[in-house]
């Protein structure tokens, strides 16, 4: 039986007070885990991860970062290495996410490089991939997943495979209110999970963990989590105030 992993991707917000009153009343609304099948991981921004190290210290919480660079080292202004997040205690780290594709163009060969960079370092890449409304509207939904998946999974083996966590994030659905029904969430999870399938082999993409994304909250999470390939959530908005982060993760049980 596959894992549920609740994370909550902070994205700007917060500074270091901010995220020491955030996780200190997270910590207290979820003291123990709701379940020994569920993981629960937080993404803060890179200046607050120190923090957020020393104030998880004793919790089944767990620490991921919201990007990583290609690089060990050098010249590259305002990048953040693997060795820099490892050294604070990440074990995640989200990679491709749909702001760094439309903000910074990222593209599903450099998505794929991050994603290498992270396993090689003995981390767990969340890799996100996703359709814009355009898209969905075109009805390339599947063509586009396919696309994706195919193109950051590139040159992993099965067993690296295994070790990630795949992120369903509909474009559209990101930060507009607007959520995946469903059974829309539920039909893309079984296309890409056949797609690894066909990439590696069933028992393979059996063992993948695939999270939704896209306004996850507390009212909407019982029904996504309940989905047979929902394996979790990768929360936005919702992972900034305790109560609502803590109800998504105890709905996920």
């Amino acid at each position: 039986m596959r894992k549920k992993i609740i994370a909550g991707n902070w994205k700007m917000n917060n500074d270091i007070f901010q995220t020491t009153e955030l996780l200190t009343a997270i910590t207290s609304a979820l003291p123990t885990a709701p379940s020994a099948n569920i993981s629960v991981i937080v993404c803060p921004p890179f200046t607050s991860l120190a923090i957020a190290q020393q104030l998880l210290k004793g919790s089944f919480i767990k620490l991921g970062a919201q990007d990583v660079s290609i690089h060990n080292d050098g010249a590259y202004t305002g990048e953040i290495s693997l060795s820099m997040l490892k050294a604070v205690g990440c074990e995640y780290v989200i990679v491709g996410h749909s702001e760094r594709r439309q903000y910074h163009g990222e593209t599903n060969q450099l998505i794929n490089a991050k994603a290498k960079k992270v396993l090689d370092g003995g981390l767990t890449p969340i890799i996100c991939i996703g359709e814009t409304l355009e898209e969905r509207e075109k009805g390339i939904t599947d063509e586009v997943l396919t696309t994706q998946t195919k193109g950051v999974l590139a040159g992993l083996s099965s067993a690296e495979v295994e070790r990630s966590i795949i992120a369903y994030e509909p474009v559209w659905a990101i930060g507009t209110g607007k959520t995946a029904t469903p059974q829309q969430a539920e039909e893309a999870h079984q296309l890409i999970r056949k797609v690894i399938s066909q990439l590696y082999s069933w028992a393979t993409a059996e063992k993948v963990i695939i999270q939704y994304g896209g306004s996850v909250k507390p009212d909407n999470a019982k029904e996504l989590l309940s989905q047979p390939n929902i394996d979790g959530a990768l929360v936005g908005g919702a992972c900034l105030k305790a109560e609502s982060f803590a109800a998504i993760v105890k709905s996920a049980s």
